[in-house]
């Protein structure tokens, strides 16, 4: 019992640190799912949060590819196996899941599984969600120590995801604080930078026929607070950080950006996430920007077929690579604004980080960022 023991706060650990690395709830969920997978070798594992529509909020993953995600479909609902567990907040362990009386059918795409484990992760009498395991690696299936395991793995779980939870209310109470602090900001100088723009054009106008020297006058006035206003609202956007950061993390916001440019364009547009990689909040929102940047080059510019985005970590370092197999061009020629480069470089180099652009006419165009994680 010792050795189970430690192999599950071992395997919780993991999860735990992810809360403490800033990491958002859906990527605490990945983290569990994963440990779970490796702590019992099973092919594949999920985790179900339910919502209260009869769906789930959010539905997490291991041993199924995106592709394969893809042809599956929407993300299960609270019906036949699943939906009993979430009513009665037991274990399941099962020799076969197809022979239950409360299975129900599978879409087409959906792989096949067999012996089956599954635990809810509870606070309390409330069932937070479900974690299971299927098709395990060993022969002969999922055992009574085995499902001792998973209960108390899922125990742990349950608090680290109760504190991802109450980080990310926090968050997003101080990011809503923040934002109003922005809001009065943006009211007091850039309104103010307004008004005298209106009155100096109102000055300018009745001096036109009268004073043609004046009105000329007012006009480089004119130019000078419009450049200056446009200034406020640039450098109050650039501190505004995407709502969909607070709810989804950094890897499930590009997923979801990277998905929607598939549907958009007629190149193919994909995304894959490796190793999770702790990041502030901050460093998040300028990695997203110099990924909308670099996408929208593949998908403007490059008549590309093809245009694949990687994330992860390497060696303490994030790592974002878009890379698309379109016309590329000479790097040599194209000046630093040219393609938004001085603006991603200028956001990595912010980050201690820096982007580099390879590229060859006819060739095709990688743009890949690495910035520190600490």
């Amino acid at each position: 019992m010792d050795g189970e023991r430690d192999d599950v706060l071992h395997a919780v650990s993991s999860a735990v640190l992810a809360v403490t690395r800033h990491l958002s709830v859906r990527e605490v969920l990945q983290v569990i799912v994963r440990s779970a997978q490796r702590l019992l070798d099973a092919r594949y594992a999920a985790l179900g949060v339910p919502d209260d529509e009869g769906a789930f909020a959010e539905f997490v993953a291991e041993g199924i590819s995106e592709q394969e995600w893809e042809a599956i479909g929407p993300a299960p609902r609270q019906h036949g196996l699943l939906g009993a567990m979430l009513r009665e907040g037991v274990p399941v362990r099962l020799p076969d899941i197809r022979r239950d009386p409360r299975f129900d059918s599978w879409p087409r795409a959906h792989p096949v599984l067999k012996d089956f484990l599954g635990v809810p992760i509870r606070d309390g009498d409330r069932v937070l969600g479900i974690v299971f395991l299927s098709n395990k690696r060993t022969p002969g299936g999922f055992t009574e120590a085995d499902q001792r395991l998973l209960t108390m793995f899922a125990a742990h779980a349950a608090i680290a995801l109760t504190n991802a939870r109450l980080y990310e209310r926090s968050r997003e109470l101080a990011l809503v604080e923040e934002r109003t602090r922005m809001a009065r900001e943006l009211h007091d100088a850039v309104t103010q930078k307004l008004f005298s723009l209106r009155l100096t054009a109102q000055a300018a106008a009745s001096l036109v026929t009268r004073d043609p020297g004046r009105a000329l006058g007012e006009l480089e006035r004119v130019e000078r607070l419009a450049g200056e206003a446009l200034a406020e609202l640039r450098a109050v956007i650039v501190e505004l950080r995407p709502a969909e950061l607070d709810r989804h993390g950094l890897a499930e916001t590009l997923r979801k950006h990277v998905r929607l440019l598939d549907r958009l364009h007629p190149a193919s547009f994909s995304f894959e996430e490796g190793e999770v990689c702790a990041l502030g909040p901050e460093t998040e929102a300028a990695v997203l920007r110099i990924a909308q940047e670099a996408l929208h080059n593949a998908s403007r510019h490059a008549a590309a077929e093809a245009v694949a985005v990687r994330l992860g970590c390497e060696e303490g370092r994030l790592v974002m690579e878009v890379h698309d197999d379109g016309t590329g061009f000479d790097t040599a020629a194209v000046s630093g604004h040219g393609l938004g480069i001085a603006s991603m470089g200028d956001r990595a180099q912010a980050l201690g980080g820096s982007v580099r652009v390879v590229s060859e006419p006819g060739r095709g165009t990688l743009v890949r960022l690495e910035v520190p994680t600490g």
